[in-house]
Order: structure tokens, then C-alpha cells, then sequence
């Protein structure tokens, strides 16, 4: 496989992660991510500056796993999500999105640009969040597997809670 077909088929897997979500198909969002993987969405520390080490300083969302993640769509699948209840709907629309580098064809590390808008049906309003993510993936004999992903969100004065089928 070349480093073309492996970035464009790792970009169908970006587009299928937010499908998943607006979608609402939680097994198949949690299947495109390792069971080691590290899902991260750090805090400004400052206006410029964001935190760089989650085990030390506050984070918006962290998980060390895939347990972690299965735990969280459990927790929404229940109801038993204060910030899920009622769910919101989402629309993400993905844009610019970069092969940042590549160690072999097996592993690639893409960035793009999103933008998530949200219906909250409780308060009957809408937002709008906005930022960009860092994938890293691995090629596994099922496909392209998420490794780490890394969300950075800009307007992180947020509304009201967030949850991680808003990013």
C-alpha cells in the first residue's frame, strides 16, 4: 500500500468516527478505536497556552483506554449522563484535514478541523463548538485503528456540559 491509499482510506475513518457519532451507533464508534488507545481533550492553561500533561493537570475529558470510553457510552446508553439527558444532536462537519507525518505506512498522524452544531432539546437551543484533533493510527489487519486522538476545542467557554459524541 502506498502512503497515498493508506492516508485516504485513514481519512474515511475520520469521516465514519463522526458519522458514528451524529448517528448515535455507539459499538460502532467504540470499534474504531484500540482497547489501549488515549482519547484527550486538554484545557487552556492560558489564552496561548494549552496544559501538556493530563495525568498532572485538568483536562476536559480523559481516558487512558477504550474502557474508558466504554464506560462513558454505557453511562449514556443508560441515562445515568447528568450531561447527556436528554441526549443532544449533533451535526459534525470535518474540514482541512493534513497527513501530519508517517513512520511507515503502517502508522500516520492526521489533524483536520471541525465543527460540531448541538441541539440541546431540554433548552431547545443551539451551539456551536469548534477546534481540531489529532488522530494518530495504526493500521491493524482490520484497518485503520485509533491509537491516541487528541481534541483541542477553541471555543472552550462552553454553553453547558459537553459530552464526547459533542467533539
Amino acid at each position: 500500500m502506498t502512503l497515498r491509499a493508506a492516508g485516504a482510506d485513514a481519512l474515511g475513518l475520520i469521516y465514519e468516527e463522526a458519522d458514528s457519532l451524529d448517528e448515535r451507533r455507539w459499538d460502532d464508534w467504540l470499534a474504531l478505536f484500540l482497547p489501549d488507545c488515549e482519547y484527550w481533550m486538554p484545557m487552556w492553561e492560558t489564552e496561548e497556552a494549552l496544559n501538556t500533561d493530563p495525568q498532572r493537570q485538568l483536562s476536559h475529558i480523559y481516558y487512558a483506554s477504550r474502557a474508558g470510553l466504554e464506560d462513558r457510552i454505557a453511562r449514556i446508553r443508560t441515562g445515568k449522563s447528568p450531561a447527556s439527558s436528554p441526549l443532544r444532536r449533533t451535526t459534525h462537519m470535518l474540514g482541512n484535514v493534513m497527513l501530519l507525518q508517517s513512520r511507515k505506512v503502517e502508522w500516520l498522524q492526521l489533524r483536520s478541523s471541525w465543527t460540531c452544531h448541538i441541539h440541546d432539546p431540554h433548552s431547545k437551543q443551539d451551539h456551536v463548538l469548534h477546534g481540531h484533533s489529532l488522530h494518530e493510527l495504526t493500521l491493524h489487519a482490520a484497518g485503520w485503528l485509533i491509537t491516541r486522538r487528541k481534541t483541542v476545542i477553541q471555543n472552550d467557554v462552553l454553553p453547558s456540559m459537553i459530552d464526547i459524541y459533542c467533539l
